[in-house]
C-alpha cells in the first residue's frame, strides 16, 4: 500500500479541515457511547448528523449521484482521521448511511434510490436493522418471521431481537420468510418496513451497562407495500449477505489503540506496592502487548483497504478484524479492572470511582461487540473453513 497521499487527497483534507474547524462549535460534547443516552443527547447527535449533511460531509464514499462526494478509500481514511484529530465522532444515527444506502445502491430499483437515499442522507428517516430473531441469531437463516403474499401487500408476523435504535427509527429493513417450504437459506426475503404501520410494537431491552439501545421488535399483521421488496422474492438472502459485508468491512485498529493510550495514563495514576502501577514492568509489558496487538490490526486493516483500492472484492480480513478487535479490546478491559482493583466495583458515575468508573462500564459492555454482528465463535468458523481450509466441524 502507498501511504502518501495524492494532491487530490490533500485537497480533500483542508476542504474537511477548514469545515470542521469553522463548524465544530455545532458537535455534541464528547460522551462515554456505552452509557445510557438522554433525548437531548440523541436530538444533539441528529443535529451534528444533519449539520455536517448541509456541508457535504455526511457518507463522503458514496457515489456523487447519490449525494456523497464519490471519496476514494485514501479520503474516506482521512475523513476519519480529521475528525479524531478534533475529537469529534461521525454522527451514528442508525443502519441508513453504512448499511441499508449502499445495499439499495447495489439491490434497490430506481423507484426505491429516489425515495430512500435523500432521505437518508438528511437525516429524516432513521433506519434499524431486522435480522437477528430469539431463535435465529448466529445461525441467521433459521429466521421464523413471516410475510404472506396479500393482493398488493404483504402481511408480516414474527419478532426480531437485539435491534439497535428501534426506539428512535422510523424504517427497518427486515428479513422475511415468503417460501417456509425452500430450504432456509432460500425462501427468503428482504423487505422495507414502516416503523409507524399499526401492529409494530417496540420493546426496549436494558442492558447490563443500563444502556437502552437493544429492543426487541415484534409485527402483529403487518402490512407492508410489495413495492417494498429489495431484490427478487425469495431470494433475499442474497441482498442480506450484501448488508453484512457492509457491516463487518470498517476500519482499523485506531480506535483500540487510544483505549491502550488511556490504560497507560490510568497505570500511571494508579497506585501499587508504594508507587504507580507503570513502574512495574510486569504493568509495562502488558501494556505494551496491547500496544503491538493494536498496531497489527490497525496494518491489517490497510490490508484491507488496499484490497478495495484495486477493486477486488472483500477478503478475511473483515472476519480477523471483527474478531480480533473485540477480543483484544475486552482484554484490555479486564486488565483495567486489575489495575484498578478495589475501585473495579464502583459503578458509572459513581461517587470517588476513577475516570468517573468508564472503566467498569466498559469491561461490562465489552462482551457485547464479541457477540453482535457474527458471534465471534462463527468468525473463527468463516476464517477456518474459507481461509485455513479446515474441515467444517
Amino acid at each position: 500500500m502507498d501511504f502518501n497521499y495524492s494532491p487530490q487527497d490533500e485537497a480533500f483534507r483542508n476542504d474537511l479541515r477548514t469545515w470542521l474547524e469553522a463548524n465544530k462549535r455545532h458537535a455534541p460534547a464528547p460522551r462515554n457511547m456505552m452509557a445510557e443516552e438522554s433525548d437531548d443527547d440523541w436530538k444533539d447527535r441528529v443535529g451534528w448528523h444533519k449539520k455536517l449533511n448541509e456541508g457535504g460531509w455526511v457518507a463522503v464514499n458514496w457515489p456523487k449521484e447519490y449525494g456523497g462526494r464519490g471519496a476514494t478509500v485514501m479520503q474516506r481514511l482521512i475523513y476519519r482521521e480529521e475528525l479524531q484529530r478534533l475529537n469529534l465522532n461521525e454522527p451514528f444515527i442508525g443502519m441508513g448511511i453504512s448499511l441499508l444506502g449502499p445495499t439499495l445502491m447495489h439491490w434497490g430499483n430506481d423507484e426505491q434510490k429516489r425515495r430512500y437515499l435523500p432521505s437518508i442522507l438528511k437525516g429524516e428517516e432513521i433506519w434499524c436493522q431486522g435480522y437477528s430473531e430469539p431463535g435465529a441469531g448466529s445461525d441467521l437463516a433459521s429466521l421464523q418471521t413471516r410475510a404472506v403474499a396479500d393482493g398488493d401487500d404483504f402481511v408480516v408476523n414474527g419478532q426480531k431481537v437485539w435491534t439497535s435504535m428501534a426506539q428512535h427509527a422510523d424504517m427497518i429493513f427486515l428479513l422475511v420468510r415468503t417460501d417456509p417450504a425452500a430450504p432456509k437459506h432460500k425462501g427468503i426475503s428482504y423487505l422495507l418496513v414502516d416503523m409507524h404501520s399499526p401492529g409494530v410494537t417496540v420493546r426496549p431491552l436494558v442492558q447490563i451497562t443500563g444502556g437502552r439501545g437493544f429492543n426487541e421488535v415484534f409485527f402483529e399483521d403487518v402490512r407492508v407495500p410489495k413495492k417494498n421488496l429489495v431484490g427478487q422474492l425469495n431470494n433475499g438472502w442474497q441482498v442480506a449477505i450484501t448488508t453484512l459485508m457492509f457491516e463487518r468491512g470498517g476500519g482499523g485498529g485506531e480506535g483500540v489503540m487510544g483505549e491502550v493510550t488511556e490504560l497507560a495514563e490510568l497505570a500511571r495514576r494508579v497506585r501499587r506496592n508504594g508507587g504507580n502501577a507503570w513502574d512495574d514492568p510486569g504493568v509495562r509489558q502488558k501494556i505494551a502487548e496491547f500496544a503491538s496487538d493494536a498496531m497489527a490490526l490497525k496494518y491489517t486493516g490497510y490490508r484491507q483497504l488496499t484490497r478495495q483500492l484495486k477493486g477486488l472484492p472483500p477478503g478475511p480480513e473483515g472476519s480477523m478484524m471483527k474478531l480480533c478487535n473485540t477480543e483484544l479490546a475486552l482484554r484490555i478491559a479486564l486488565y483495567a479492572m486489575e489495575l484498578l482493583g478495589p475501585y473495579s466495583q464502583l459503578e458509572y458515575g459513581a461517587d470517588f470511582a476513577i475516570d468517573k468508573g468508564k472503566w467498569s462500564l466498559r469491561m461490562l459492555a465489552a462482551r457485547g461487540p464479541t457477540i453482535y454482528a457474527g458471534t465471534n465463535q462463527i468468525q473463527h468458523n468463516i476464517i477456518g473453513e474459507r481461509v485455513l481450509g479446515l474441515p467444517k466441524g
